[in-house]
């Protein structure tokens, strides 16, 4: 089987044609970085190629930790071929890497992307010509609507099988002509060694690429040699050398389009995102705006129609719960079985999934503003204030990821180019409450704050993004000393969601969510039936306060008297919480026996309005759970992954200690 690779620049649409490749449901957004990590699958088209998803990239220098990943594919895994796709509307930018590529010695095909928006603008392309300019094999094609796709196959097939090199092109002259085809002479054998073309190696090595420089090894003369070029260049031009090498190939890439490219006009998307944006942009507008759109997201999702789908479903379960439990009545089924199965399994995982209308509504419209394009409008609003920490606004995007999870927020840090800036927004991301918790907070919610659900989870949302701003604020000036690097970002247009992209996010969603209900949730809420019906020696006891999980609870429960959460249940709850949050909830039902119907009636002998206050904070702010754990542990090391433990908790208890004396004076 021949590995393709599929490279190109962020949001030029390689996801959308990995799907189509290979029949994948790969979360695609209008979006720059929806690809942190590289994925694989076989062409559905052809089964004998194998094609590897690579996140965006814009040089083969590389500055971000998932341009890394690209780049280090591409030199140290050598696939047998590349697609890289191009945004046509785009071109001039997307060809810079193009170029790059085409040094690597690898059979190239290009795929030029949204096709049918540069027609629709009054745009065209002169496809032979532009061809023959770049020496390799052009297919146009329309990702997300399956267009040119079997032809792209074809040509890819062909091109790899054959191993059909690109036309060597040499587009420097003058200085720069120089002083590559210089360098590529001396290190013609430390290339040869490596596996890497030597005009490649050379650029590399004027661009001072600390991977090149360590593999090829030149001895003190060769060095010297090598800066004496690069020097001699720098005089000539009066530059740089990184200007140098980037003048060399934007003056070949305005050649080729002014030769083969019609620009098109302004497309009607571009001219409505511009009118569109002074809006919502706005200096002074732009985060009460944001806050405004979020506060309507709450309010459907809680308040109306994830309301109205959790008592669907909760009744739904409350009448498969009762049919079960008379099932094993009428066959005299032993009581202890009787009870595993009612209390144990239906009263664990019921509980859970009854609240899955209300995770797969909210992602639905947070996948809404996200294809639309106004996610990528908020980081750039939230870049003043973040600024303002010592982050930019890219530290936004995995920010807003930590709303859906840890873990892959975690991961997408990688696209931070400064250390500084990747460990502290790893540090905040905890405290954007994560999906995983929305059970918990619709569970307390329904139970004590019926009537401003919305507003309560708006706020808890907000606190955490508080605390989140005053870490930051503690620790820019101590531990993360430093400024922030510029932040660019691309702006998409604005685009109508597809139905098949917002799907595919809501079914991700809900499978993962099942998923984890039928596995981590099931074993643990056994693992607690068990421990709350036997004590020590293992004999069924009557009552629940002498079970072994009682007897352990109430040791740890003295540490969460002063916040008003002095019941040995809710505490073991919040200690089964590190494997995954939503097993609070299913935890809950276990110890109080508890159903999906009766649970609500069941914690108000459990909490207050102002304990309940004080154990939805100390939810929202203490540790994710162990996944997350090991992501940090990953990214930062184990000593960085338990002080970030540690520090969380201790957060966690002094806000919830602070939020239940307010409440009592308050409620």
């Amino acid at each position: 089987m021949m590995t393709i690779a599929l490279v190109g620049n962020q949001n030029s649409g390689k996801t959308a044609l990995f799907n189509q490749l290979t029949g994948a449901n790969q979360r695609v957004g209008n979006f720059p970085g929806v690809t942190v990590e590289k994925k694989q699958g076989v062409v559905r088209q052809d089964r004998s190629l194998a094609v590897v998803d690579l996140p965006g990239i814009y040089s083969l220098t590389p500055y971000t930790g998932e341009e890394r990943v690209t780049r280090d594919f591409l030199i140290r895994q050598k696939p047998d071929g590349i697609i890289n796709i191009i945004d046509v509307t785009n071109v001039e930018r997307n060809l810079y890497l193009t170029l790059q590529l085409l040094e690597l010695g690898i059979p190239v095909v290009v795929a030029l992307n949204m096709m049918d928006e540069l027609q629709n603008n009054g745009g065209s392309l002169r496809l032979a010509e532009f061809i023959e300019e770049l020496g390799v094999p052009v297919v146009p094609i329309c990702a997300i609507k399956n267009e040119g796709v079997d032809e792209l196959v074809r040509q890819a097939a062909a091109t790899v099988g054959g191993r059909t090199l690109p036309r060597k092109i040499d587009f420097c002259e003058g200085a720069v002509h120089r002083c590559i085809h210089g360098i590529s002479h001396l290190i013609e054998d430390h290339a040869e060694r490596i596996g890497l073309p030597r005009r490649f190696a050379a650029t590399k090595l004027i661009e001072q690429d600390a991977m090149i420089v360590a593999a090829l090894r030149l001895d003190a003369n060769e060095t010297e040699m090598v800066e004496h070029g690069i020097t001699e260049m720098e005089k000539e031009l009066g530059t740089d050398r990184q200007a140098a090498l980037a003048d060399m190939r934007y003056a070949f890439i305005e050649k080729l389009v002014k030769e083969t490219v019609v620009k098109p006009r302004h497309s009607k998307e571009f001219v409505r995102s511009g009118k569109i944006d002074h809006v919502l942009t706005h200096k002074h507008f732009g985060i009460p705006l944001f806050l405004g759109i979020m506060m309507l997201v709450f309010w459907l999702t809680f308040g109306v129609i994830g309301k109205l789908l959790t008592w669907v479903l909760e009744n739904g379960i409350g009448r498969v719960t009762e049919a079960t439990s008379a099932l094993l009545t009428h066959g005299r089924v032993n009581s202890v079985v009787h009870d595993l199965i009612i209390d144990g399994v239906f009263a664990g995982v019921g509980s859970v999934l009854s609240f899955l209308p209300i995770i797969v509504t909210l992602f639905f419209f947070l996948s809404f503003l996200e294809d639309s394009g106004y996610m990528a409008r908020v980081a750039f609003v939230m870049d003043r204030p973040l600024r303002k920490l010592g982050l930019s606004g890219r530290s936004f995007v995995p920010m807003l990821l930590g709303f859906g999870c840890s873990v892959p927020a975690i991961m997408a840090t990688r696209t931070l180019a400064n250390e500084r800036d990747r460990k502290l927004t790893i540090l905040l991301i905890p405290f954007m409450s994560c999906s995983a918790k929305l059970p918990i907070y619709a569970m307390l919610c329904a139970a004590f704050f019926p009537k401003s659900a919305a507003f309560v989870m708006m706020g808890l949302y907000l606190l955490g993004m508080a605390a989140g701003i005053l870490v930051a604020l503690l620790f820019k000036t101590t531990l993360f000393r430093g400024q922030s690097v510029p932040f660019v970002l691309e702006m998409p247009n604005y685009r109508l969601p597809s139905a098949r992209s917002m799907g595919i996010l809501s079914w991700h969603k809900t499978k993962d969510f099942i998923q984890k209900a039928f596995t981590l949730i099931f074993i643990a809420s056994l693992l607690i039936w068990f421990l709350r019906t036997f004590d020590f020696r293992i004999n069924v006891v009557d009552d629940a306060a002498q079970s072994m999980l009682a007897q352990l609870g109430k040791y740890i429960a003295t540490l969460f008297t002063p916040l008003g959460i002095g019941d040995w249940r809710a505490v073991t709850a919040l200690i089964s919480g590190f494997t995954a949050k939503e097993a609070v909830v299913s935890t809950l039902a276990v110890l109080t026996g508890a159903n999906a119907d009766t649970l609500k009636d069941t914690l108000q002998t459990l909490f207050t309005p102002a304990s309940a206050a004080a154990y939805l904070v100390f939810t929202l702010l203490y540790t994710p759970c162990i996944a997350a754990v090991a992501a940090v542990r990953r990214e930062m090391g184990v000593l960085s992954a338990t002080l970030i433990v540690l520090f969380q908790l201790a957060i966690a208890w002094l806000a919830a200690f602070a939020c239940h004396a307010l409440a009592l004076l308050l409620l």
